[in-house]
């Protein structure tokens, strides 16, 4: 076990599995695949409501039927009841392909041709296949699916252009179609009987009549590529919607015989899955390039719209940065996307809007990749400022300018950052003051500039005037940075040179000389380091102040990717092209972990609190978490978790925080829970961690501040619950209960009572209220004298820390002496024992310094109800006495405490920086 732990991966929407579509009830749900999970979504909103466990093997087919979700990896079918796998088919020797439900059993067809039915009633009961087909040699099965009313019959699509109709039931080929000299890629069964849509490689799509075997109309795709998936409309419109590789979705008019509109630029990558909602005019279509969409045709042209949809990066993710004191993550990708990720529910991530792409480019009759801003190379954001104006500063790769974004509305802003340099170069840097006024932006030619972010108008520019060159560096500059009282600025150059800047004179203040050329750079505010990687592979770190060399390290084999400090600052990670990532401790001047994946890290970002680890891969599109395991255990030494120089190999994190072996079983990750439920942290980290407390220190209870703030406002909270009108009496006795009026107007109810056989007419009064006596076998007042026996009171502690507040304040008021007695029989009153040992208990525990909070809300509870007894009995006052000294000499030392820091914040709030 290290220091970071994989938890799971997102921005996953789908990928280039087709889905499955199953309506319960009157919801509708669609299952996806993810790589090696599967995740369930609300087609309502969609939602996501549930996600498969970690398979072993890349899915590649699915089903669903109910609550089952059949899922292809491998040779393997697995067999889950909504998330939990019940069974696992494994029968067939080559990779599974298709899956079909029919009736109650399920066809798995593989790459060889070999057809399995599996029954899925009695599930764990029945793990055999009751029958095996095997197809003719040379077929190769590409799509297959049940005709409506052909009982116990499937038509499959073959690769060499033909198809064939089997009848499962008695295993025999009926029927075998020609075909159209191309590949068969798709099939889809049409509403009209007998009718089937088929889509082959060369563009062309038949709508085919099986029982006569003749061709009822065919259509060509404008562009180039395979026919990849259609889907019949059922609610009355006789249209069919095809998608083609080129992402692009055609309407086809079957009356007409024409086409009736195009959804142009409906995604990026080649279509996978259309479907048709039933008797809906709502189309659900997924892509490969992650994404889910649903287009509704509500125009009176016949077009469609989009209605909702859910998409991640569809290239990876370039730059990382958490936002929101780690709860969102800022992610830019190489798909032109600028996107949000939310870190604990996926249907808050967003893209960040561009202003109109799809209207302009439509308009313009471009492709939105056009109308895009290039892909961000480089980013900073300031959440101090993000309702008054822009926020976010991006650089984009081969652009001269520099854009602002508002992350209070998800847009882009209107101000465009244009250095005012003669040559126009590339932006390669960024940065935003930490008073979020202020962007500087560094060039590839060497150029430095201050922008304000309210106006984007320029503030200032860098010369350095003792160079022969007008500009800050002689090369790009790799970064820049500002301190945290905007009094000096810091900028890295290619060269190797570091410069230190008067940030309102612009002026150059000192200068260092690395001697390697400098490829990163990122400056920690907290303690003044700047951190360097440089193309030797080595990581040095300076102090700004002293412009001294204070840590070097060494250790990655390849290219260094990505730096980033830890927020306390006592932390430096990197990540490198050689698949590791390692965590420097600045302060030890050592490795103190390092990890290595087999896809290399691109992007890392470490949240403010410490306890995610975001990172991006090359060729993956996701953003993977990993958590800080020595955050959430017990144990605060960092050196049982760490592993020193040692390069541990570790798996990356996946959809799902649940892996399956391949034997099926389970294997939990030990803190899938910990972030989802803030709340979990506190059983970490309870009381039984910690054997020891720290020397002048109290230890609280880690009850809910309702609870103990409830004991001290008791009355209060009777009085505001008290109703408002008193229970109103009834004017008349009902007809069937026989009354007499007394003396005091009241009503006086009757009932019969049988005496030696006769009945008697008897008043019946509601007893007066009397107080409850004290009952020395109650669990409060056995528990509280056992433990002064044994002079341990932890477990009395937790059992009235377990009461609610009103049962407490009861079992305080049970010891209550109300009568005037002289003071001998006062001695005599077992009541009085009891309000002794509580004395005790109280000296006890506040000299353990345990449960603090909650012990004085107990106390002032206690001294409400019984201090008359306390104050006219000797021996209490002597106990009270000892109880005012310990009280006294608790509370002095920490009001010392308390009085340093408030002096020390007074001072700085005070003082002029």
């Amino acid at each position: 076990m290290g220091i970071f732990e994989p938890y799971r991966a997102i921005g996953y929407i789908t990928e280039s599995v087709p889905f499955s579509v199953q309506r319960l009830g009157t919801e509708t749900f669609v299952t996806v695949s993810v790589g090696k999970a599967f995740q369930v979504y609300d087609c309502a909103k969609l939602t996501l409501v549930a996600v498969g466990p970690q398979l072993p093997k890349k899915i590649r087919a699915l089903a669903s039927n109910r609550d089952y979700t059949f899922v292809a990896y491998g040779t393997n079918i697995g067999v889950f009841a909504r998330t939990d796998q019940v069974a696992t088919w494994s029968r067939h020797q080559e990779k599974v392909k298709l899956l079909l439900v029919l009736g109650d059993y399920v066809l798995s067809v593989d790459v060889k041709g070999n057809i399995f039915i599996w029954p899925f009633k009695e599930i764990k009961q029945n793990l055999e296949a009751v029958s095996h087909i095997q197809l003719e040699h040379g077929f190769l099965p590409s799509c297959i699916i049940h005709p409506d009313t052909y009982l116990n019959k499937v038509i499959l699509g073959s690769q060499a252009g033909s198809l064939q109709l089997w009848n499962i039931s008695t295993r025999k080929k009926l029927y075998e179609f020609k075909g159209w000299n191309s590949p068969v890629h798709c099939c889809v069964s049409s509403p009209a009987l007998d009718v089937v849509a088929v889509g082959c490689s060369d563009g062309t799509i038949h709508v085919h009549n099986v029982l006569y075997d003749e061709e009822v109309v065919s259509f060509t795709h404008s562009t180039r590529g395979a026919v990849t998936a259609l889907s019949f409309r059922t609610d009355g419109e006789p249209l069919l919607a095809s998608g083609g590789s080129s992402g692009v979705i055609s309407i086809w008019h079957l009356e007409k015989r024409r086409l009736q509109s195009v959804i142009r630029e409906a995604h990026d990558c080649q279509i996978i899955s259309l479907h048709f909602f039933a008797n809906e005019p709502v189309l659900m279509s997924s892509a490969s390039d992650n994404s889910i969409k649903m287009w509704i045709f509500d125009s009176t042209d016949g077009d469609a719209r989009l209605l909702r949809f859910r998409s991640g990066h569809s290239a990876p993710p370039l730059c990382l940065r958490f936002y929101k004191n780690g709860r969102c993550i800022l992610s830019a990708g190489q798909d032109r996307a600028f996107r949000l990720f939310s870190v604990h529910q996926d249907q808050q991530s967003r893209e960040l809007s561009q202003k109109h792409v799809t209207k302009r480019a439509k308009k313009l009759r471009v492709k939105e990749e056009e109308i895009k801003l290039k892909p961000v190379i480089a980013f900073d954001c300031a959440e101090i400022r993000e309702r008054d104006w822009c926020n976010v500063v991006t650089c984009h790769m081969d652009t001269p300018k520099a854009y602002v974004w508002r992350l209070q509305n998800f847009v882009i802003g209107e101000h465009i950052l244009s250095p005012s340099a003669k040559n126009q170069t590339p932006i390669k840097s960024c940065a935003i003051s930490a008073c979020g006024n202020f962007a500087i932006l560094g060039t590839e030619g060497g150029w430095i500039e201050k922008f304000n972010l309210q106006s984007g108008i320029s503030r200032g520019i860098y010369v350095d005037t003792s160079g022969s060159k007008s500009c800050a560096h002689y090369g790009e500059v790799v970064g820049v940075a500002c301190d945290t009282t905007n009094t000096m600025m810091i900028s890295a150059g290619y060269q190797g040179d570091i410069k230190v800047w008067d940030f309102k004179a612009c002026k150059v203040k000192s200068r260092l000389e690395v001697g390697r050329s400098v490829t990163k750079m990122v400056y920690q505010r907290t303690n003044g380091l700047l951190a360097t990687a440089a193309d030797d592979m080595v990581l040095r770190v300076f102090d700004v102040l002293s412009l001294l060399m204070v840590r070097k390290f060494e250790g990655h084999t390849d290219r260094i990717t990505d730096l980033c400090f830890s927020d306390d600052g006592k932390w430096l990670l990197s990540s490198s092209m050689d698949g590791s990532l390692r965590i420097w401790d600045v302060i030890l001047a050592r490795q103190i972990d390092a990890i290595s994946v087999d896809v290399s890290i691109t992007a890392i970002s470490l949240s403010p609190s410490m306890d995610i680890l975001a990172t991006s891969h090359v060729d993956q599109n996701g953003v993977y978490l990993w958590v800080n395991q020595v955050l959430f255990s017990g144990s605060l030494d960092v050196d049982s978790f760490a592993s020193g120089k040692k390069v541990r190999n570790v798996q990356m994190p996946s959809v799902s925080s649940t892996q399956r072996s391949e034997d099926g079983e389970d294997r939990r990750e030990e803190t899938h829970c910990a972030l989802a439920n803030q709340h979990l942290i506190i059983e970490e980290f309870s009381s039984s961690h910690f054997n020891h407390q720290i020397p002048d220190l109290v230890t609280l209870s880690l009850l809910p501040k309702s609870q103990w703030q409830s004991l001290t406002n008791l009355d209060i909270i009777k009085v505001r619950n008290k109703p408002i009108e008193p229970p109103k009496k009834p004017e008349k006795a009902p007809f069937f209960l026989p009354s007499v009026p007394s003396l005091s107007g009241e009503i006086l109810f009757k009932s019969n009572e049988v005496t030696n056989g006769k009945a008697k007419d008897t008043e019946v009064q509601e007893p007066a209220q009397n107080f409850k006596k004290l009952d020395l076998s109650s669990p409060f007042c056995q528990l509280l004298q056992s433990c002064a026996d044994t002079k341990d009171f932890s477990a009395f502690t937790e059992y009235i820390k377990g009461l609610p507040p009103s049962t407490l304040d009861m079992e305080l008021r049970v010891l209550q002496i109300l009568e005037d007695e002289d003071d001998k029989s006062l001695n005599q009153r077992p009541e009085l024992h009891s309000i002794g040992l509580l004395l005790d208990y109280f000296v006890y525990e506040l000299s353990c310094k345990n449960n603090f909070e909650f012990i004085q809300a107990v106390i002032k509870l206690f001294l409400k109800i019984h201090g008359e007894t306390i104050r006219r009995h000797s021996t209490m006052q002597v106990k009270a006495i000892k109880l005012l000294q310990v009280q006294s000499l608790v509370w002095q030392k920490i009001d010392k405490m308390f009085q340093n820091v408030r002096c020390m914040t007074s001072f700085l709030s005070n003082s002029q920086l």
